[in-house]
């Protein structure tokens, strides 16, 4: 991480939809800004959200009781990603009485990449990690990631294929092979040798965070190899750790359609790579 130079400061990636506002809600909003700044939480978590009104709640509760219970300085970060549900108002509720929780919404919907994006980089903690709605991967699992982190990782990410064994309920045959012909994929195409680079639970310190998510570009399903990539290029420390993990019925990716869609976006990384696109500072679009 030594020597790694942002594009520029720091504070310019920290964008919200609000500074779209008209200017007179913009004076406003600066005069009505406290001047003193909170200390940062050690943790942020962040939570990926469409059409979750049926689990939301239960993922919600064991996620602020777990911390409590181990004494975590944490935040919990909610992004709504235009959904056509209840989802939002239920986090909204939940968090009048939660503080520690925040709901987040994107400008319709935008994709799961986008969602994640949007959360780490309006997250204020040491260590983030991102989980998601279903809690496939138990939050019990975090503090894994989290040693891992300490020991010197500057990512660490959640493996669900490391050790099969801990899969206490597999995926459907037919998408186990979907998933193992997108990691045969991936390696060809961007040449990371990672056995799983989908499971949606992966660890970064603030300072990585804050250096790779400005520069990504893929918004929907594809956009995790996409980090992996970044990480490689900026010369970071990537750990992959098993963690158990539990088919949860209700997924929304469809092997087949999301599947090409998500070959295309490796493809278009390879793209971007080519044309330089990711040595150029590149705000994100949260607007």
């Amino acid at each position: 991480m030594e020597g790694l130079q942002f594009p520029f400061p720091a504070a310019a990636v920290i964008l919200t939809p609000e500074r779209t506002c008209s200017s007179s809600n913009a004076a406003l909003t600066k005069t009505t800004r406290p001047k003193t700044r909170l200390p940062s939480p050690d943790y942020s978590i962040v939570i990926p959200a469409y059409n979750e009104r049926d689990r939301i709640i239960a993922t919600l509760e064991r996620i602020v009781a777990y911390s409590g219970q181990h004494g975590w300085e944490a935040e919990v970060l909610v992004v709504d990603d235009g959904s056509r549900d209840e989802t939002a108002e239920i986090v909204r509720q939940f968090s009048m009485r939660n503080p520690t929780v925040r709901l987040l919404r994107n400008p319709g919907n935008r994709g799961k990449g986008y969602s994640v994006r949007h959360g780490m980089l309006r997250a204020t903690g040491n260590i983030l990690l991102f989980t998601d709605a279903d809690l496939a991967s138990p939050i019990e699992e975090a503090e894994k990631l989290f040693s891992a982190v300490a020991a010197g990782a500057d990512i660490a990410i959640g493996s669900r294929w490391m050790k099969s064994e801990l899969q206490t309920h597999r995926q459907p045959l037919h998408r186990q092979v979907m998933g193992r012909i997108f990691n045969l994929l991936m390696r060809l195409t961007l040449r990371l040798n990672f056995k799983d680079t989908q499971c949606g639970f992966k660890v970064f310190k603030r300072s990585t965070s804050q250096a790779i998510f400005q520069f990504q570009r893929i918004e929907r399903w594809g956009f995790d190899p996409e980090l992996l990539y970044l990480a490689r290029k900026f010369k970071l420390k990537v750990v992959e750790i098993p963690v158990a993990w539990a088919h949860q019925e209700g997924a929304r990716i469809h092997p087949v359609r999301d599947g090409l869609r998500m070959f295309g976006e490796l493809l278009t990384v390879r793209w971007n790579a080519i044309r330089g696109k990711y040595a150029k500072p590149a705000a994100p679009d949260l607007a």
